[in-house]
């Protein structure tokens, strides 16, 4: 059974999904993207194929270890995708919302897709229904809004994520986490409105690691996938990796 690696270099963590043919079997987080890690990697699975997205600076050496051991694909701007970018500077598109996107369009071409990534940041993407990136927003991710209450202030803790938010915070730990998480899916929820005001036929979907956070507190109907990300690098990297 053939066996590919899809690698996910994010601003926060670094993942691998491993995929048995089309079926994925699981997602691990690496503890770093050093290239010994990557080859415990390949040691352990012995892909055949592999695929990275990096929206960051990686040690160069690992695309070069990936190459060596299978038929690689590093995701850019000059990748084969089912949709077209008919944005200003296509360069620019993150690797991440490129992996997105070819999600959207595999699994519901018939749709116009807006597709809300949660990591360091919050990406919308949207992709209609002919299957052109059209473009979106980027917003603060979660850790970036708790994080710059801390940073920006004299006395305000840094305070950990949690889904069971009061709509009226009863101390500083319940003020941070309502006027964030509440603060965060109103914002979503604004946007999916004006996206559904302006688009008929449209489909949300919202994935990343902070689903568990905010999912609940949505009223708008969305399909959550926390593993969007690469179900879409692997169907790019079957494209690109025949």
């Amino acid at each position: 059974m053939s066996i590919t690696l899809c690698f996910d270099f994010g601003n926060t963590r670094k993942k691998v999904a491993v995929f048995h043919e089309a079926e994925m079997k699981e997602a691990i987080v690496l503890a770093d993207g050093q290239v010994s890690t990557i080859q415990s990697m390949l040691h352990t699975f012995k892909p055949a194929k592999s695929i990275l997205s990096s929206v960051i600076d990686h040690d160069p050496e690992v695309e070069a270890v990936l190459s060596a051991a299978t038929a690689f694909h590093k995701l850019s701007h000059f990748t084969k995708v089912a949709f077209t970018t008919p944005v200003g500077k296509p360069e620019t598109i993150g690797a991440d919302r490129l992996a997105l996107s070819a999600a959207a369009v595999h699994y519901y071409p018939t749709y116009n897709n807006l597709v809300i990534g949660m990591g360091s940041c919050i990406t919308y993407n949207f992709i209609n229904k002919y299957h052109e990136f059209v473009g979106g927003a980027i917003s603060p991710g979660l850790e970036m809004r708790l994080k710059s209450l801390n940073y920006y202030t004299a006395k305000l803790p840094l305070v950990k994520a949690d889904s069971n938010v009061p709509l009226i915070g009863y101390d500083t730990t319940t003020n941070i986490l309502s006027g964030v998480i509440l603060g965060m899916a109103k914002e979503m929820d604004g946007f999916i409105e004006l996206y559904r005001e302006k688009y008929r036929n449209i489909n949300v979907l919202l994935t990343g690691g902070d689903i568990v956070y905010l999912a609940s507190h949505l009223k708008n109907k969305i399909f959550a996938d926390p593993d969007l990300i690469f179900k879409g690098l692997y169907a790019i990297s079957e494209v690109n990796n025949p």
